[in-house]
């Protein structure tokens, strides 16, 4: 009741005042809404559902998000992967009506932003877009791929050490329900794993950067780091990866370009089996993101993702000879 008669003393009133002549200084309710400073978002790269989707979950989310908004985007990101391309007016209207403004320049998104998130769908700008931000000193998110290949990751995480910038980087699937419960210990130590991803190959790329780094970081995520050795098999539509780690444990990737798809898997434990995956949602990761957005502290070390490059490269290694083993 308190509500509804507040809410319609200030419509009463906004008329009232209308009528005399006066026009409001503010609406209310938009400025109750308003990010406060230091949690206005941008956004750089349209050319991907995920700016759609972690926009609306931001900015209706309500407590969870701190309070955060996305506030201002710029739109451009791949210039010549056609999907990317074909995808950017459909993503830009729907984040748009979001309530974020769209800009010309990363220059003029930095001007009226915080912190980022780095969306582009193509990993090959990454560097040459989040450079600015790095200078800034703008905590900055930036999606998977971070890079196309071992060398540019390399260089991004050494130039944002350069500015200090704090740089975080992700596939959703490390934040999985079901992974983090094996993080956790629900079947004690990892023996091994096997995952299977869609792995959809990119020119552009290193193969498995582009689409099968959702399964590769999954099962880094419950193996952890020290694998010592790469084999591929490659057909036309499937890639068998495996990885011998440190201490004789294997993990395996299915890269899948024919028949149904998923990204999941198994993890062997000294407890027990458990299942990885399937994907559920962005929540998990989003979450990550505005927690490191308040604190400046990055979720996934720089040496988590640069392992998880090298075997990419391995793995890109081994195919060229015909599917030997790869030291990384």
């Amino acid at each position: 009741m308190f509500s509804n008669n507040r809410r319609n003393f200030l419509k009463l009133s906004a008329l009232v005042g209308a009528g005399m002549g006066i026009v409001p200084a503010i609406d209310a309710f938009s400025f109750s809404n308003a990010p406060t400073a230091g949690k206005r978002i941008g956004i750089i790269g349209l050319d991907t559902s995920h700016s759609e989707v972690f926009t609306k979950m931001i900015n209706n989310g309500g407590v969870e998000m701190s309070g955060y908004k996305v506030v201002a985007a710029y739109p451009h990101g791949s210039r010549d992967i056609a999907s990317a391309i074909n995808m950017k007016p459909k993503i830009t209207e729907a984040v748009k009506a979001q309530g974020v403004e769209i800009v010309d320049s990363i220059e003029a998104l930095l001007g009226k932003v915080d912190v980022v998130l780095l969306e582009s769908n193509d990993g090959r700008p990454h560097l040459e877009q989040a450079l600015p931000v790095f200078k800034a000193g703008k905590r900055i998110f930036i999606d998977k791929p971070i890079a196309p290949s071992l060398g540019e990751a390399h260089e991004i995480f050494k130039v944002a050490s350069q500015y200090n910038t704090p740089l975080f980087t992700s596939s959703a699937l490390r934040f999985d329900l079901n992974v983090q419960k094996v993080v956790a210990g629900s079947i004690g130590k990892v023996t091994g794993a096997d995952v299977y991803t869609p792995a959809e190959i990119d020119k552009n790329h290193a193969d498995l950067a582009w689409y099968a780094i959702h399964g590769v970081e999954m099962l880094f995520t419950v193996m952890g780091p020290g694998c010592k050795e790469i084999s591929r098999v490659h057909r036309d539509g499937t890639d068998l990866v495996t990885g011998v780690w440190e201490d004789g444990r294997i993990g395996t990737v299915r890269g899948i370009r024919k028949g149904a798809s998923s990204i999941a898997g198994t993890a062997f434990g000294e407890k027990g089996i458990a299942a990885l995956g399937p994907f559920s949602g962005y929540e998990p990761l989003v979450g990550e993101i505005i927690s490191f957005f308040q604190t400046g502290k990055v979720p996934v070390s720089r040496e988590q993702t640069l392992e998880i490059f090298s075997f990419i490269d391995a793995a890109d290694k081994s195919k060229r000879k015909g599917g030997k083993p790869v030291s990384m």
